[in-house]
């Protein structure tokens, strides 16, 4: 296949996604759910567990996963070769993924959390420990299950994993869901994205460990967590106080006048391959970009002028590319199906209950503290993100990858209809107090 058919075959794919995430994310929105979550499920429908259910021929069509040459199929180490469509369509979709959390990162207020600081602490902590601990649990009971865990994977290695994957938040899709509900700068949504983030943080360094373990590499353990440590230190003091003198000085010079935009997108892109890397993971990376732009003129027109193509071309992609590796009907027995209820349940009260406990236990009015347990709940395709890792490296079954991504689908999905029920009022009330307006 030469590069024009590519390209022609990639407009085609892009045409598909944008349609499916529009018209799954209408029906969402109808529903009560906001467009992330119509996208979210855009993703599993144009994938296995439903168009390649019911249509293979058009899935197989659409999106190409292997590359075959005169009717056979390349193979390269006993496995095989992907479509380079795919890769493609990976690559774009994290482009996107990074610059809609270096958007979010610019219009993060550190100084609501510094306010609320022992709750943000005491959410977080609660996020990360009671579900990694019950994550730890469930594996130590099911290790031996073939169906469950690779055979050749080490106790401890199953263990943490699950732990890790048990404690992580949707943090790109709760930043999106908080966005789309008007609560960008609120209280209330900084300290969920603040408790979140932390929570992720927390769940890749876990990861990186286990990875150090496959590997046998303590390095890599110790790049990850130290490497981020430092970047996110540096970026928060010497990089801002630099961006603080350095912007200005480029908006008032007239040579230079056309340099911040770009300036800033070469800076994204160097924050994501560093934090990538160092095996963290690129949106932290850029998020932290964001939060290092000084606030101001500079940061609402950063916004403006790279949010529509970020949410309405590229961000899709990341949602659909995650769906597109999803086959639900593997969890095809009532073991399995009794095993995902059990994870169903553990991600629940690991998460919903322990964070909304946590916010009450500091003071947070009933309402805030299911609503912060509400979207702290939610996993999305971050989930998707670690569960891939675990099933590319082989420590996890195709089966336990599909029970978790359906409980992923399910906590996501509860999470705007519990908001909406016990916060509504209070953030229409907000919005109306500020003049700005909720996005239906």
């Amino acid at each position: 296949m030469s590069n024009f058919d590519l390209s022609v075959h990639f407009f085609m794919q892009m045409a598909a996604i944008l349609a499916a995430c529009r018209v799954v994310g209408l029906i969402a929105r109808y529903l009560g759910q906001p467009q992330v979550v119509g996208e979210m499920i855009a993703g599993v429908v144009l994938g296995p567990s439903v168009l390649g259910a019911f249509w293979p021929d058009a899935m197989a069509w659409l999106f190409p996963r292997q590359l075959v040459v005169d009717g056979h199929v390349v193979m390269a180490g006993g496995k095989a070769v992907p479509h380079p469509l795919m890769t493609v369509i990976y690559c774009v979709a994290q482009v996107g993924l990074a610059s809609y959390m270096f958007l979010v990162g610019v219009e993060f207020r550190a100084d609501l959390i510094r306010k609320r600081v022992r709750s943000a602490v005491s959410v977080s902590m609660a996020g990360i420990l009671v579900p990694f601990a019950l994550g730890v649990l469930i594996a130590y009971f099911l290790q031996g299950n073939a169906r469950i865990f690779k055979p050749d994977v080490k106790l401890w290695e199953n263990m943490l994993f699950l732990g890790a994957s048990m404690s992580i938040t949707a943090f790109p899709m709760l930043a999106r869901i908080i966005y789309e509900r008007g609560l960008s700068g609120t209280s209330l949504g900084v300290l969920a994205l603040g408790a979140g983030s932390t929570d992720d943080v927390a769940a890749w360094c876990v990861l990186a460990v286990v990875l150090a373990s496959f590997k046998s590499d303590v390095e890599i353990a110790a790049l990850a967590i130290g490497g981020g440590v430092v970047y996110a230190v540096l970026m928060l003091t010497l990089g801002r106080r630099l961006l603080a003198v350095a912007l200005p000085r480029m908006e008032h010079t007239p040579l230079l006048k056309s340099f911040p935009v770009p300036v800033m997108l070469t800076l994204l892109m160097l924050a994501s391959w560093f934090t990538d890397s160092i095996g963290i993971y690129a949106v932290f990376g850029a998020f932290i970009l964001g939060a290092a732009v000084p606030r101001g003129e500079f940061a609402v027109q950063m916004q403006k002028k790279l949010e529509p193509a970020v949410v309405n071309l590229l961000l899709p992609l990341f949602f659909v590319y995650s769906g597109l590796n999803t086959k639900i009907s593997l969890v095809n027995t009532p073991a399995l199906w009794g095993i995902a209820a059990l994870l169903f349940a553990a991600a629940v009260f690991g998460k919903g209950v322990a964070c909304y406990a946590a916010a009450r236990a500091n003071g947070e009015p009933q309402r805030e503290a299911v609503a912060i347990g509400a979207l702290m709940n939610a996993r999305g395709l971050m989930e998707l993100i670690i569960l891939n890792i675990g099933r590319d490296f082989g420590i996890i079954t195709d089966e336990l990858f599909s029970m978790m991504v359906i409980m992923a689908v399910v906590t996501t999905l509860m999470a705007t209809p519990i908001f909406e029920l016990v916060y509504g009022r209070e953030r229409d009330a907000h919005l109306i107090a500020s003049g700005r307006r909720l996005e239906a």
